[in-house]
């Protein structure tokens, strides 16, 4: 009686282990991406893309069916500015709904950095690979060195 008492045990914590991960994350789970370089980007996102440039936030395009996304900072008076995707989670909303949650990294200059003088817009295009656009975008910033 008592080694079966200790079996039930030992098996629960084992499913406990094995799924509190899972119970945890919400089913939320990384996106896989890829940053593109200038000549990487297509000319249709080149276009569009002057629309977004003094807002800071993130957004997605569907291309010929792959998705993007877009994190702009907005207008900065000097160069040196930057901005760098960490990575990109999916919070699911229901069966089919998901919602993106992108983490960014934004690098302000040094106040001893030598910058450009004039208006810069810094941004970056990450190509994903979702096959379905989400229902909304989050963009969480975090300012490093």
């Amino acid at each position: 009686m008592k080694k079966s008492f200790i079996a039930i045990g030992i098996i629960i914590l084992i499913l406990l282990i094995l799924f509190a991960p899972k119970i945890l994350s919400k089913g939320d789970k990384k996106v896989k991406y890829k940053t593109l370089e200038s000549s990487e980007i297509p000319e249709k996102i080149r276009e569009i893309l002057p629309k977004y440039l003094t807002e800071e936030r993130a957004l997605t395009c569907r291309l010929n069916d792959e998705i993007y996304v877009l994190v702009t900072r907005g207008e900065k008076q000097t160069g040196g500015y930057s901005v760098n995707v960490d990575k990109i989670v999916i919070e699911q909303r229901a069966k089919d709904d998901f919602d993106l949650i992108v983490y960014a990294k934004f690098k302000d200059p040094d106040t001893n950095d030598i910058v450009a003088q004039g208006f810069s817009y810094p941004f970056t295009i990450v190509k994903t690979n979702l096959s379905k656009m989400p229902e909304s975008i989050k963009l969480e910033v975090e300012y490093g060195e």
